[in-house]
């Protein structure tokens, strides 16, 4: 205990050294900026000085370059120790450039923390479950994300150096930040064969001519020089090792999906963090945030897996209300995205028996400078396209005029002339790296408080199992008959159906002590007396809840005197009622 304490208070001395620039963190957490790698450290440790009883704040490993990955644990000691409440497991950040994840979840924290005590549902959900928060999951990805350059989309991968040219070396030919303005933007050269034009509306624009028109520019990509002189630029940058396709289940080889790594869980972070959560096998619901486009995905991530109908039911429990919390996002499977293998969400569910979800967060879409933000913006031609984020000339001229008239030019850097020393005269600009699949600042409080908000639907409906005696009748000389009830008010079972099936864990168990049981089974029907009898060991039965659903079992108890009737649960909290014969 004492080398924890002096652990933290050194932590706490280097994070406050990072944070001295931006002032001070305190509880209440703020919302109306993005937090660094060290800042998302320190807002932890105020959080748990803040609320030393209801929270543990601890290491739960180290990353490629030796970053902490810190785990925050939510728990009322008072209601029940960790394991023997159901689990709610929220990360965020898995992706080293999808910075506002980590948001969401401090948000969380904070909002359960600070309202505790003053808000009934909140003090209720906080009560009952246990909370297991990872801000970040990819420790080294959001320090570089905010220390070097990079594009709104780069930086994403775990630090694991890659040759991706095939030329012997690793990551040595990254963009380059040319103009050092602090972001990777786009290089354009003029060019008369080239396949893009200026839009006439916006010379900032580029759009692709029509065939017998004349070119204007040829795009170079992101700005960069050829570092290793091999002819080409920006080809070998850093990684590639995506950290939400090196999970366990269904994993599959870089050749069959880029990013996988040579084996499942080398990433020493995701295996830290594995290890975390086999250490918590009461975890029943999770949530993984990314972004961006507005979606709630759940499994499965590939058409080929069929999902039992009654999981899908309890998925749509929470994803059917989600997209009410979240206006303009959609719920749907994984794989109308695309399809994925060896990814987080498939791991928890076929592997530890968790519904998992995955929050991707922000939709460019809401980026509106317009009167009427319900009509549609115009369909473009087939054959026309944008290099612009946004993916249309319309998009990319109101996310302009966005840039230009709401956040006063922040997100968009406006083309300057560069001397490349290979393409000569070229110009330079565009999306800065804090755009694109970035809300600005001060979009960033909706955006987390409704997304949170989800996660807080979830924890409201993790199993709440009661248990009654409600029949009893002597039937013979000290032989009984007796019913027990057990009830789930909520929208999530005790146990996924897949988990009853695979067998992935510890089934639920019903056990009778106190008395002898010669026969015991489930109630099928209660008015016909229909019992499908155990075979063996009548005395304990194995079970699962359904989500607001009810199971019955019927006993005959040969004996006299106290009888108790015990539910264990891995992901459920116990029950227990008694009864005198």
């Amino acid at each position: 205990m004492k080398r924890t304490i002096i652990f933290f208070q050194l932590v706490l001395i280097i994070v406050a050294g990072f944070a001295a620039d931006k002032g001070k963190i305190e509880v209440p957490l703020r919302f109306d900026r993005y937090y660094t790698y060290e800042e998302v450290n320190e807002a932890l440790i105020v959080l748990h000085k803040a609320f030393p009883a209801l929270t543990k704040l601890e290491s739960v490993g180290k990353s490629e370059e030796g970053r902490e990955i810190y785990a925050l644990t939510i728990n009322n000691p008072k209601t029940g120790t960790e394991l023997s409440k159901p689990g709610v497991y929220v990360d965020g950040n898995i992706h080293g450039n999808e910075i506002q994840a980590a948001e969401v979840c401090l948000y969380y924290a904070n909002m359960l923390l600070t309202k505790y005590g003053e808000n009934e549902k909140v003090t209720k959900v906080v009560d009952k479950n246990v909370h297991y928060l990872i801000p970040v999951v990819n420790v080294d990805g959001r320090y570089h994300f905010f220390a070097d350059a990079n594009t709104p989309s780069s930086g994403r991968s775990i630090r694991v150096p890659k040759d991706d040219d095939n030329d012997g070396l690793l990551d040595e030919d990254a963009p380059d930040d040319l103009d050092g303005d602090g972001s990777i933007t786009q290089m354009r050269i003029k060019d008369q064969f080239g396949q893009y034009k200026a839009d006439p509306e916006d010379k900032r624009v580029l759009v692709r001519i029509k065939p017998g028109e004349q070119g204007e520019y040829t795009l170079l990509g992101s700005e960069g020089i050829d570092n290793d002189k091999d002819g080409k630029l920006n080809e070998d940058a850093e990684g590639y090792l995506d950290p939400n396709r090196n999970w366990g289940y269904d994993w599959r080889p870089d050749y069959v999906q880029s990013g996988a790594g040579n084996f499942p869980l080398s990433g020493v972070g995701l295996k830290a963090i594995n290890e975390y959560i086999i250490a918590r096998p009461n975890i029943i619901i999770s949530f993984a945030f990314h972004n961006s486009g507005g979606m709630w995905l759940r499994v499965p991530s590939d058409k080929s897996i069929v999902i039992d109908p009654s999981d899908l039911a309890a998925y749509d429990v929470i994803g059917k209300e989600a997209i009410k919390i979240t206006p303009g996002y959609v719920y749907q499977p994984s794989y109308d995205l695309y399809s994925t293998y060896g990814d987080f969400d498939s791991h928890l569910y076929n592997l530890y028996g968790a519904f998992s979800f995955v929050g991707e967060l922000f939709k460019r879409e809401q980026e509106t400078y317009r009167e009427n933000v319900t009509k549609p913006l115009p369909v473009p031609e087939p054959t026309t396209g944008s290099p612009q984020r946004g993916g249309t000339p319309e998009q990319s001229r109101e996310q302009l005029k966005f840039n230009d008239n709401v956040v006063q030019g922040e997100q968009y850097k406006e083309w300057k002339a560069y001397q490349h020393p290979v393409y000569g005269d070229v110009e330079i600009g565009g999306w800065v790296k804090m755009s694109s699949r970035l809300p600005h600042p001060f979009m960033l409080p909706e955006l987390v408080h409704r997304n949170a908000s989800v996660v807080f639907l979830a924890a409201e409906n993790t199993p709440e199992i009661s248990m009654e005696v409600f029949d009893k009748k002597e039937i013979g000389r000290n032989l009984y008959q007796v019913r027990v009830r057990l009830q789930n008010k909520k929208g999530l079972p005790s146990m996924t159906a897949n988990a009853v099936k695979t067998k992935i864990h510890t089934q639920d168990m019903l056990k009778v002590t106190g008395a002898k049981v010669i026969a015991g089974g489930k109630l099928t029907d209660n008015r016909l007396n229909k019992v499908t009898y155990k075979e063996k060991k009548p005395e304990i039965q194995f079970l699962a809840i359904p989500s607001y659903g009810v199971v019955e079992y019927q006993f005959l108890i040969e004996g006299k005197g106290e009888v108790s009737f015990n539910y264990e649960s891995l992901k459920a909290k116990n029950a227990t009622a008694t009864m005198k014969l």
